[in-house]
């Protein structure tokens, strides 16, 4: 008969007190004996077999004689481990050990079913009534029985591999493999329970170890969890006390409680208070920005105001024609308008709006009389051109006539009035130039009979003669020397009066 579950783990958080579940006809010593065994089928004194001779057809051997079943721990891999390993506790960072499928062991090694039903498992301790079979024949029920050894087995399996792997609590692993090996004694099933013993003690035995590690980890993530809320406390306070960026701050803030949420595994006081101080950095950071919007509201009502005047300034200002001093009004309301800030922005919008239409009137009228004095001033350039085309005055022929003519060019060029600025120079200069012949002529005509250069060549000619005559008077009266000095003097003078003669002679 084949057990569909035989060899299949099982994941039980402990074992369990109860039996595995029996099909019909196969009863363990308490339910069906009473604790003891069926009359007839009790052991001799010992643990020897039944009168008769050698063993019941497949019944084990005696502890100590002859080698153990290539069952599970002695020549197979068991389930969580190979023969003869200790369980030792790893990092909880290691995936989940699956323990291995290991094929069914040998029931026949360890035990026996009589015929009568009897059945029987030996041990290093000797062989003991374990149950009795009424389902079928003897070998069934120690098929049976072998199946709910491999059953134990698996959870002996399970346990070692949920300590190897450091997933499960080694708490809760050392309880389940005690209260297993406590049940060994009783267990209603046939296989090697001495090697499940060793590999029970071998899980008891590590299972502080594992546990151990287990804390020290959990002390290096608590603190690890501890530093990181500490560091998203203190970057809250600074926000809550110095930041002034108030949509990133805010936006930052909820991130940090964000992530606050998913750090778990910090001692309650400590958490508590570091979540107080979270919490007081985000009060301060909400009291400051209501604060500071609050202002801002009240500088915006301000605002308003200011710029509700200015608009009613411009639009006094936008029907004059006083171009010049209007245009530099309205520049200095921009500037006003700058500096009075933004008013709420469905009134700032508007506001704007009625400014710059009365801007735009003022400015759109400048304009159109601009274009109107452009063309005025266009024509008066051609006419400028026409009268510099017609009039010819030459000085030098006759100096009279020609300031006469330059008079009455003067007149009709400022009756004429204003032209374009960029011609403004070229004509400008075409009259300077005739102007400056006619002024040339005239300051050439003043130089030649001017009475005081005529008066100081001849003042000159009387200090030549004056010299000469004290030369003479000197020679006569032997006076070399004063005579030569005076005569000097005399050329020096006559120097003089010749350059003077000339210049008035040049004019």
């Amino acid at each position: 008969m084949t057990d569909p579950n035989a060899g299949t783990p099982t994941t039980p958080e402990a074992p369990s007190s109860d039996a595995p579940a029996q099909p019909p006809g196969a009863t363990a010593p308490d339910a069906a004996n009473h604790g003891g065994p069926k009359p007839g089928g009790a052991p001799k004194p010992g643990g020897g077999p039944k009168p008769g001779g050698g063993p019941k057809p497949g019944g084990g051997p005696k502890p100590g004689g002859g080698p153990r079943p290539a069952g599970p721990g002695t020549g197979s891999p068991r389930p969580g481990g190979s023969a003869g390993a200790k369980p030792h506790p790893t990092p909880s960072h290691v995936p989940t050990a699956i323990p291995a499928v290991t094929p069914a062991s040998d029931p026949s090694k360890f035990g026996r079913v009589d015929d009568d039903g009897t059945a029987w498992v030996t041990t290093s301790d000797g062989e003991r009534q374990i149950g009795s079979w009424q389902a079928g024949d003897a070998a069934e029920g120690l098929a049976h029985f072998g199946r709910r050894y491999d059953d134990l087995a698996t959870e002996v399996g399970l346990l070692e591999a949920r300590l190897t792997s450091g997933t499960g609590d080694a708490k809760k692993t050392k309880a389940a493999a005690s209260a297993l090996l406590e049940s060994l004694p009783t267990a209603a099933v046939i296989g090697d329970l001495d090697l499940l013993a060793r590999r029970l003690d071998a899980v008891v035995e590590h299972s502080d170890a594992a546990a151990a590690v287990a804390k020290h980890e959990k002390e290096l993530e608590r603190a690890e969890h501890t530093a990181r809320k500490e560091a998203l406390a203190v970057e809250a306070e600074q926000i809550g006390s110095e930041s002034t960026q108030w949509k990133h701050a805010g936006d930052r803030l909820r991130e940090i409680l964000d992530e606050w949420k998913t750090i778990r595994g910090v001692d309650r006081k400590i958490d508590d208070a570091l979540w107080k101080r979270y919490s007081k950095a985000r009060e301060n950071f909400n009291r400051r920005r209501g604060a500071h919007f609050a202002d801002l509201d009240r500088e915006r009502g301000a605002a308003k105001t200011r710029k509700e005047e200015l608009v009613e300034r411009a639009k006094a200002l936008s029907s004059s024609t006083d171009w010049g001093p209007t245009a530099a009004a309205f520049r200095d309301l921009l500037v006003d308008w700058k500096a009075s800030g933004r008013a709420p922005r469905d009134a700032d919008d508007g506001l704007w709006k009625n400014f710059k239409a009365a801007q735009d009137v003022f400015f759109a009228a400048r304009n159109a009389a601009a274009s109107e004095r452009d063309a005025e001033f266009e024509a008066n350039a051609e006419a400028k051109e026409a009268l510099l085309a017609k009039t010819h005055i030459d000085p030098s022929k006759d100096l009279d006539a020609a300031r006469s003519a330059l008079r009455d060019l003067q007149d009709k060029w400022d009756a004429i009035g204003k032209v374009p600025r960029e011609k403004m120079q070229e004509l400008e200069g075409k009259l300077r130039a005739i102007e400056k012949s006619v002024h040339d002529a005239v300051e050439s005509q003043w130089r030649r009979s001017d009475p005081e250069a005529v008066a100081r060549a001849a003042q000159f000619r009387e200090r030549v003669a004056q010299f000469e005559d004290q030369a003479a008077k000197a020679t006569a009266a032997g006076k070399t020397k004063d005579a030569e000095r005076a005569l000097a003097q005399a050329q020096q003078w006559r120097e003089w009066a010749d350059a003077a003669e000339s210049a008035v002679d040049e004019l």
